[in-house]
């Protein structure tokens, strides 16, 4: 007897929670020698994993709400105000990629930009001298429109196999796209300057996703995992790791169809930190030493 549609998506969604839980343990596993969390105060606090890399203690200082439908692929703060970049999973016929403005209130977007899930799965999102910058997943191309009225105003085109998520040092755009490199392009021809090679402890380090430049360093979530790693630009190297696992399984806790951490966005003028994650229903504010 066949199952219904609705049936099988369900069983898919829960076979892909028991996944990615199986994958997050296993994971733990590996990394973490010890750990000491002071649940009451946000306070986290793990000293070393066993290959030397530290992990950063942070504080949660804010929670909102998030839209528990919002495949979250980028979040950046700009204007004052934070934007989110959604795709849209065949598997979840449901979704949008969309570009908009998060009420962190309500945690619903105010949709400044819509593609068509049909031909395009939107990726991460970049503001860089007054236009907004969008990367599509497989296509190879993204969009381009103008920052105050959201119009599509170009294309663009990339080598990379793949767009994952985008950040700016002030000088370049840089754009991950789920290998062991970070590409620069330069803002002007939007062609290559350069890659740096991610490693971690000498090794090559797979699937950089949402990319957040702060004070110099580059933090990217790590697909199929909650942590965020902090990246040297002059050599790839990750100098830490953040995990988000508590805020994880919060979110999970609320909504069991949350997947992983995913989505980094610093307001440098109020110091501020928000993250998040994919169906998550919570947008985190913390606060760590950069």
């Amino acid at each position: 007897m066949k199952q219904s549609s609705k049936s099988l998506s369900l069983n898919y969604k829960r076979l892909k929670n028991l996944m990615t839980r199986f994958r997050l343990i296993l994971l733990l596993s590996i990394l973490i020698t010890g750990c000491n969390n002071d649940r009451s105060s946000g306070l986290h606090s793990v000293n070393k994993t066993n290959n030397g890399i530290s992990l950063i203690k942070y504080t949660v200082t804010n929670t909102y709400p998030h839209s528990i439908e919002s495949y979250t692929e980028g979040l950046i703060f700009h204007d004052n105000k934070l934007f989110e970049s959604t795709g849209s999973p065949e598997n979840y016929p449901d979704t949008k990629s969309v570009i908009g403005i998060v009420n962190l209130k309500t945690g619903e977007i105010d949709v400044k930009v819509e593609i068509d899930r049909n031909k395009y799965f939107g990726e991460g999102i970049l503001f860089f001298n007054n236009k907004l910058y969008q990367l599509t997943y497989k296509n190879q191309s993204g969009f381009i429109y103008d920052s105050k009225d959201f119009k599509q105003i170009g294309t663009f085109s990339y080598v990379n196999k793949e767009g994952w998520g985008m950040t700016t040092d002030g000088n370049s755009i840089i754009m991950s796209d789920g290998t062991n490199f970070i590409t620069y392009w330069d803002p002007d021809s939007l062609k290559e300057s350069k890659k740096i090679n991610i490693t971690y402890n000498g090794s090559s380090a797979l699937y950089a996703n949402e990319l957040e430049f702060i004070n110099g360093f580059i933090y990217a979530n790590i697909w199929t995992t909650n942590y965020i790693a902090k990246i040297d630009p002059a050599n790839g190297k990750i100098l830490g790791l953040i995990d988000l696992t508590t805020l994880y399984l919060k979110a999970l806790k609320e909504n069991p169809q949350s997947e992983a951490t995913n989505g980094i966005a610093y307001d440098s003028k109020r110091n501020r930190i928000f993250v998040t994650g994919k169906f998550w229903p919570y947008i985190f504010e913390i606060k760590f030493q950069y």
